[in-house]
């Protein structure tokens, strides 16, 4: 599956996943390679005969008109697709009244391996979205003695899971006795701080069955006598990949991270793009091969000096299908960038969303 599928896939499912029917009146109609298609014609006829007790009129009348736009949609191909075939359909109004009735035909990417037929109030989408699931999870904690973050990273999007504050009170100036006493507290604050960050971390961390690593950043000290010290439980250990000095343990320590560990993240998503941002805004700087804006990569597209062309995912469906036709005549690799992080967000705001490295300079 390219970008261009897979973008298109990824609104789709959002799309769907936006939709709830008032009763349960959408139907979800999946069909495995190689399956009779006749089969579920037959089907979805006999469910239109089922459908007629229902008591409600409006709930009656949704359910046996979107079987019929499902039936007609089948209708359309004499056999299922290679990898089978997906339909959506059924009234999206959010009017009483006032009926919107509509149908999604999808074929898959990849084979589908199992047969469903469900009138619910939501589509059944679970199975579309394993498609394009990112199946590789990394954990990220962030720790100083006063804070620490816990996050996610997976595909083009990170996600914090837990923020914690330690209440650490900072070194006492008093001397003799008290400034010891005072040492001691302040070494059981910041074992009790690791402890309780452990344990959040065994919480979020434990149970991702497709956990790759661990990463752990933070000033030398505090990082190094959380991993050395073995605060983590025995199986997040052997999951530690790598161990990073960062300046902050917020939100912001997380992204500093993730910018620390690229080497250790290569071919993660958000990585990926966040190197390609990089690459142009070093360019921009030096007044370097690149363009930006809808008219300047237009131009540069049919010269044929397109390399890498960077396209928010923001962009609509019509403008991204048009420069995906126009950079594959030129054999330019395409881009679909996240705005789940800084540079992706600035692609979108600040240079409209489309931009581009060069083979070499254009006037």
């Amino acid at each position: 599956m390219d970008q261009k599928q897979q973008y298109k896939l990824k609104k789709l499912i959002k799309e769907l996943k936006s939709i709830r029917g008032r009763h349960t009146e959408l139907i979800s109609v999946y069909i495995p390679q190689g399956y009779d298609i006749n089969g579920v014609l037959s089907q979805l006829s006999s469910e239109q005969g089922t459908a007629s007790n229902i008591k409600s009129k409006s709930t009656r009348k949704n359910v046996v008109d979107g079987l019929e736009k499902a039936i007609q949609a089948l209708r359309l191909h004499k056999q299922t697709p290679p990898n089978g075939l997906v339909v959506f359909a059924g009234n999206v109004s959010q009017r009483e009244g006032i009926p919107d009735l509509k149908v999604w035909t999808i074929e898959p990417p990849e084979p589908i391996t199992i047969k469903i037929y469900r009138c619910d109030q939501t589509f059944v989408i679970e199975p579309l979205e394993d498609f394009i699931a990112v199946k590789e999870v990394y954990g990220l904690i962030a720790i100083d003695n006063k804070e620490a973050t816990i996050a996610t990273l997976k595909g083009d999007r990170y996600v914090i899971a837990k923020h914690i504050n330690s209440g650490y009170h900072g070194k006492h100036r008093a001397g003799g006795q008290s400034a010891r006493r005072f040492e001691r507290i302040i070494r059981g604050q910041a074992h009790d701080f690791r402890v309780k960050v452990a344990e959040y971390a065994e919480k979020e961390f434990l149970g991702i069955e497709n956990l790759k690593g661990i990463i752990i950043g933070g000033p030398v000290a505090t990082k190094d006598s959380f991993v050395d010290d073995e605060y983590l439980h025995h199986e997040l250990r052997k999951k530690v990949m790598g161990v990073k000095d960062i300046t902050y343990t917020d939100e912001s320590g997380i992204r500093e991270l993730i910018n620390a560990s690229q080497d250790l993240l290569e071919g993660v998503a958000m990585v990926h793009q966040k190197q390609l941002m990089d690459r142009f805004m070093k360019m921009l700087v030096k007044d370097g091969n690149i363009v930006y804006g809808k008219t300047d990569v237009e131009n540069a597209l049919n010269m044929g000096a397109v390399d890498v062309l960077l396209l928010s995912e923001n962009n609509d469906d019509e403008l991204i299908d048009k420069l995906f036709d126009a950079a594959q005549i030129s054999g330019t690799h395409v881009e679909i960038i996240s705005v789940n992080f800084e540079e992706g967000a600035q692609l979108w705001g600040t240079f409209g969303g489309i931009a581009a490295l060069l083979r070499y300079k254009v006037n």
